[in-house]
């Protein structure tokens, strides 16, 4: 099943998610419907805040940012990149910060230089509560950081610098009154 976008604006988007209790949904069937939600949009993670849902957990899958690109240009971090994030915690993140243009399904047309630091460990269950911590580099560590700010209430717009926030507004303002032109399905509020 694929889900509309929830667009900038929305209450959801900036609410601290709540953890998934064991047996509560249905993670499995969740998780193969946000996949597909993801691809739909061409996206390489999506938070449940986007589809509307308060829950912890964020799907990704980095493997088409290799696609296309010559032997040397690979980010290994991203082979076999396909991950369900259940009640993630951040526990460290280290390295030296670097920046890069990210965006947002939720915030289409718009695009900015977002710094990160290079590693993020976490811990977290899989789809099958499968407990789990692992280290991630690159920008396997930049998507689940983005993502993981989607669940913590944060936008990829938040950690841009003033000038650009500034220059951005107007566009903000028109994604949440609905003028935005996507090629896969949104909810705007009435």
């Amino acid at each position: 099943m694929i889900y509309p976008i929830i667009p900038y604006g929305d209450p959801v988007l900036r609410k601290v998610a709540k953890d998934i209790e064991p047996s509560s949904i249905d993670l499995i069937t969740l998780a193969d419907d946000m996949f597909e939600t993801m691809y739909a949009a061409s996206g390489v993670g999506l938070a449940a805040p986007q589809i509307g849902k308060d829950i912890r957990l964020f799907v990704v899958d980095g493997r088409p940012m290799n696609e296309g690109e010559e032997e040397e240009d690979i980010d290994t971090s991203l082979i076999d990149f396909k991950k369900v994030f259940v009640n993630p915690t951040i526990i460290d993140e280290t390295g030296e910060e670097w920046g890069f243009e990210e965006g947002c399904l939720s915030i289409p047309g718009i695009r900015g230089e977002v710094w990160r630091p290079e590693y993020v460990k976490i811990h977290y269950y899989t789809e099958h509560w499968e407990e789990k911590e692992e280290v991630f580099e690159g920008l396997a560590a930049r998507i689940i950081q983005h993502e993981y700010d989607h669940i913590e209430g944060i936008l990829f717009t938040d950690h841009l610098n003033v000038v650009k926030k500034r220059l951005i507004k107007n566009k903000l303002t028109d994604i949440t009154r609905g003028k935005v032109s996507v090629d896969y399905k949104m909810k705007f509020p009435r």
